[in-house]
């Protein structure tokens, strides 16, 4: 028992360190900004938090800065009353502000700025080391060939009706190469433009204008998405092609009496290129008579093993393999990187914000499932790498959500300056002091909000579910909206 127990302290040791390295160093990294800007400019920082609330422990330096860990680990802070005086939230009496000398308004834009600054250096960074060692990705995921094209899905509405991509004619082995006008080179790029989408036609209907590739012509293919899954968010329901790995295979099941092995690739099944499981069980229900030659790689040889075919149950000749997707590893410039999680981040405020578009603040992920991608890529079989990677994301996020035009963010204190400027004096106290508190309260609200449905999400996604065995964490199809940090 005390083997089973210290196994399982030893397994999940890495991923709490993940999590703490990662998303909290992440926090740090961004209130480490806001600190140095402020001792650079002469600006009196008060105290330096990780977390909200009450302290666990703390100590003081020789500059009079409190640093300090506290209980709510919903973010972090350094206390600048010069820039803005958050009062009990920062663990002070909300006067403060008075013992100070005013800042400049340089000064206050400088220090509000340097948070985000500092993420996105560490995203620079953390992308730059992706860049020499390469990022595994997924071979459904470093594609955007359709592998997959349902016959039918399940709308808003719980009403199973024909998708909308075999409506249109969407066909599996096609290429996409544009959604809207939009390249995309990967599969998260498809889901991202068909669930960021905010395409309508002149009948009202949701429309995404695909540009794809069929045997070598480019077709234009206009497609109507339904909102649907468990998230309620645009699908035609389509699927991204890949190999079909054999992991492994019981001894004297239906799979070895077939003559899989582990390592397999299955290539072709009858006259017909296989594109994955979904492609494969299509093709078995569809295969008549009462024989066909399945195509695998074997290594370096090509071998075809011929199979009978039984008027029913045709799916068990496959019972006891177990299947895996491949990886790739891809080597993309930190600009790349960076520039495509900026771009994510702003079609998802967009979307967000667009009358004609489907994401909610539901579709919104939280303190819990960011720390739930670091949990995940921690279990994964490149922890490190994975980890990079989903922190690159949480700090191009973390930067951009702070620098939003919200009262109680960077972005916000941004805008109060500014405003003191054009007005020529201080916006009164009191002013700040109440629009700051009702944010404060809608800020919590909404991430409260956000952490139920991250808890939802969580219980959903540990259903039993799979024949395939997962290899890597599900990456987002859409920016995270991350923790907020204060100045």
């Amino acid at each position: 028992m005390l083997n089973t127990l210290f196994h399982k302290v030893a397994e999940n040791l890495w991923p709490v360190c993940s999590i703490i390295v990662f998303l909290g160093g992440s926090i740090f990294i961004h209130e480490l900004g806001h600190f140095l800007a402020a001792r650079w400019r002469g600006v009196r920082a008060l105290r330096f938090s990780v977390g909200f609330g009450p302290k666990i422990f703390g100590w003081t330096d020789r500059h009079g800065t409190e640093w300090r860990l506290s209980w709510l680990p919903l973010g972090g802070y350094v206390a600048l009353p010069q820039l803005a005086d958050m009062g009990d939230l920062e663990g002070g009496n909300g006067q403060e502000w008075e013992k100070l000398p005013p800042i400049s308004y340089t000064d206050k834009l400088i220090v509000a700025v340097m948070g985000a600054a500092f993420n996105l250096l560490l995203a620079v960074a953390l992308a730059s080391v992706l860049w020499q060692i390469g990022r595994p990705v997924p071979e459904d995921l470093a594609t955007t060939r359709v592998g997959y094209v349902s016959k039918t899905m399940v709308d808003a509405t719980g009403k199973e009706v024909p998708s909308p991509a075999a409506v249109a004619g969407v066909q599996v082995g096609d290429t996409i190469r544009s959604i809207d006008g939009r390249p995309v080179t990967d599969w998260l790029g498809v889901k991202e433009a068909l669930i960021l989408g905010t395409g309508v036609a002149n009948d009202g209907s949701r429309v995404a204008h695909l540009s794809v590739e069929r045997k070598g012509r480019l077709l234009e293919i206009a497609v109507n998405p339904l909102r649907g899954g468990d998230e309620n968010v645009r699908r035609i329901g389509i699927a991204a092609a890949y190999d079909v790995i054999v992991d492994t295979v019981e001894p004297a099941s239906a799979a070895a009496r077939l003559g899989l092995q582990a390592g397999d690739r299955l290539q072709s099944l009858g006259d017909r290129t296989l594109y994955g499981l979904g492609d494969l069980a299509e093709i078995l229900d569809q295969a008549s008579g009462d024989r066909i030659t399945l195509g695998i790689r074997r290594g370096e040889l090509n071998v075809s093993l011929p199979m009978s075919l039984p008027p029913k149950d045709r799916q068990h000749l496959f019972t006891g393999a177990e299947f895996v997707r491949g990886f790739r590893l891809v080597y993309q410039t930190p600009w790349d990187q960076v520039a495509q999680f900026v771009g994510s981040s702003f079609r998802t405020l967009w979307s967000l914000v667009s009358p004609r578009g489907d994401l909610g603040l539901g579709n919104l992920s939280g303190f819990v499932a960011i720390g739930g991608g670091f949990w995940d890529a921690a279990k994964s079989d490149w922890p490190f790498r994975f980890g990079l990677w989903f922190a690159v994301m949480v700090n191009v996020s973390l930067a951009i959500f702070n620098l939003m035009p919200i009262p109680v963010l960077d972005g916000g204190q941004m805008v109060f300056a500014t405003i003191a400027r054009l007005r020529g004096r201080p916006i009164p106290f009191n002013v700040v002091a109440t629009i700051q508190s009702i944010f404060v309260v809608l800020l919590l609200s909404l991430m409260l909000y956000v952490t139920v449905g991250d808890f939802r999400r969580l219980a959903r996604d540990n259903r039993p579910v799979a024949e395939e065995k997962p290899t890597a964490p599900d990456a987002p199809a859409a920016a995270p909206a991350p923790t907020p940090t204060k100045p």
